[in-house]
């Protein structure tokens, strides 16, 4: 035992409206995740498009909480945001001291995924993006999902079921791996 206490890290978890970022946390948390679920209202009429998910009957409006030990030295604590673009205001409060993101997209609908990206981007945070498999979705090779939303060759693509532990483990693992890589070719570049 080295008598050390864990390293705790921030991950953000982004994307559209009903992508899978409260499945994702709720999936893999070994906490109840904390969840700021609404019934969808009026207020989304003309914003929220509930067309593919017509089973979504409520809304993250803050965020979901949750943590997950990858490894007796290694914590994740998992912020997740709201989809809507009324909500996006808390994105930079939330995303503060966090050391990488996963941008998760549905094919159905790869647009919702660009402001993500974008977000990301713009702000230098390390990401990598999730293509969440829904059931009765058309399933495309990564790399032309990669194209389609134009994300550089260095950034990864992960198939994922964010209902399964397993497969939600391995996306954060990945971006896990990738924040900590981009922060150590930082640090070495100095």
């Amino acid at each position: 035992m080295t008598g050390r206490a864990p390293t705790a890290v921030k991950i953000i978890i982004a994307g559209g409206f009903g992508v899978g970022k409260t499945t994702l946390v709720g999936a893999i948390s070994e906490i109840t995740p904390l969840t700021t679920e609404a019934i969808l209202t009026a207020a989304g009429v003309g914003t929220d498009d509930p067309t593919l998910v017509p089973d979504k009957h409520s809304t993250t409006v803050a965020m979901d909480f949750g943590r997950i030990t990858l490894d007796a030295d290694l914590v994740l604590y998992l912020f997740g945001t709201p989809g809507q673009q009324r909500f996006w205001f808390m994105w930079d409060e939330l995303c503060r001291g966090a050391i990488g993101a996963v941008v998760l997209a549905d094919t159905r609908r790869l647009a919702d995924s660009f402001s993500a990206i974008d977000f990301f981007e713009d702000r230098r945070l390390p990401y990598i993006v999730g293509v969440n498999q829904f059931e009765g979705a058309a399933v495309y090779d990564l790399e032309d999902v990669r194209q389609a939303l134009a994300i550089q060759r260095g950034i990864p693509i992960v198939a994922c079921d964010v209902r399964a532990r397993a497969s939600a483990k391995n996306v954060l693992v990945t971006v896990t791996e990738h924040a900590l890589a981009m922060r150590a070719g930082s640090m070495a570049r100095r």
